[in-house]
């Protein structure tokens, strides 16, 4: 017989004392059509086939020298072990990253396609390893799920062209690059895009020029869980090279949108989040004041500060004690030490 048929079974059946488990000795087998799961199988297979997923031009040649392994399966299991085992004694090499799923249950293919879109939205490794130990059909059955299989084509129309090292020399934005350069459509992001919780902390930026510095306040609100950062009458694009490489991608992870100072003002009044605006003038100290509600901090750029238009709107004025002869911070590391205040009040 063949894996997934279904059959007539007929012997003898005794218990092994130790485990209490029963065991049928088998004498002889007859065939008795194919099991309801195989058929399932098969049926899925010709209905993905007509759809293309299995479609040759899809597939991908295997890297020769993988730089980072992925590994899909249960960090519970004896599977990953012998996996970590065998790599490590064969390519010592390379990096492994563990993306632990479920692989057995009702849960199991939403967590195992979940991860596959992960790691590829991502770009967390060159191959991904998904599977996990022996077993019945049965025992497999997850990662013969729909989802599980159209999880593993990725859907992209990314064109790859391979252009001289001068040509890529002259277009590349710095030096020092990883020989790859991606041509996107920025995406417009807007107040009405953000969604806060029931109480937010908020960060707003008027007029940061300098892309590395609103980038380390990206990467600092990441941090500190911040709801969302707004960026008031910008400077600077927000894809910018130098700002998406200050954040470390955080202007991915973040909700970010870019507007007007008299329409965030109206924005977060008409949402009861308070405005507390960082200055030197007429404040009190950032942790003698009550960050425990929905919270906006505001913060403009080190060489003119915040315009009028905010000082007037805040419901009040904070400032980080400056105990040595210079009377600033850059704005980045501010924002630091106000979003983790925040952050500890709230704790």
């Amino acid at each position: 017989p063949e894996n997934g048929m279904k059959v007539i079974a007929m012997g003898k059946v005794s218990v092994f004392p130790r485990d209490g488990a029963y065991q049928l000795y088998c004498t002889a087998m007859a065939m008795d059509g194919v099991g309801d799961l195989y058929a399932a199988f098969e049926q899925l297979k010709k209905k993905l086939a007509a759809q293309g997923l299995f479609d040759p031009a899809h597939k991908k040649p295997l890297p020769r020298y993988p730089g980072t392994i992925g590994i899909i399966t249960s960090s519970a299991g004896a599977a990953v072990h012998d996996m970590l085992r065998i790599l490590n004694k064969r390519y010592p090499l390379t990096k492994v990253r563990l993306l632990p799923v479920r692989v057995q249950g009702v849960e199991a293919p939403g967590e195992i396609a979940a991860a596959i879109d992960y790691a590829n939205r991502h770009g967390l490794a060159d191959l991904l390893i998904v599977g996990r130990g022996g077993g019945s059909i049965e025992d497999l059955w997850a990662f013969n799920e729909e989802v599980v299989a159209r999880a593993r084509k990725v859907n992209c129309d990314v064109e790859l062209v391979q252009i001289p090292a001068e040509i890529y020399d002259k277009i590349a934005y710095r030096g020092g690059t990883e020989g790859i350069i991606a041509e996107i459509q920025n995406k417009e992001r807007t107040l009405e895009d953000l969604h806060l919780g029931d109480n937010p902390v908020v960060i707003v930026l008027e007029s940061v020029e300098k892309p590395g510095n609103l980038g380390a306040v990206l990467r600092s609100a990441d941090a500190a869980a911040a709801d969302a950062v707004i960026i008031c009458d910008p400077l600077t694009d927000l894809y910018n090279p130098n700002l998406i490489r200050a954040s470390i991608g955080a202007v991915f992870t973040l909700q970010v949108a870019a507007a007007t100072t008299e329409d965030t003002i109206g924005w977060l009044k008409s949402r009861g989040i308070r405005i507390l605006t960082a200055q030197l003038q007429d404040s009190e100290l950032y942790y003698d004041t009550d960050m425990t509600g929905p919270t906006a901090i505001v913060m403009g750029t080190e060489s003119t500060g915040l315009s009028d238009t905010w000082r007037a709107a805040a419901d009040a004025h904070i400032r980080i004690p400056m105990l040595g002869r210079l009377d600033s911070l850059n704005v980045s590391v501010s924002a630091a030490i106000l979003l983790f205040e925040a952050l500890r009040q709230r704790q």
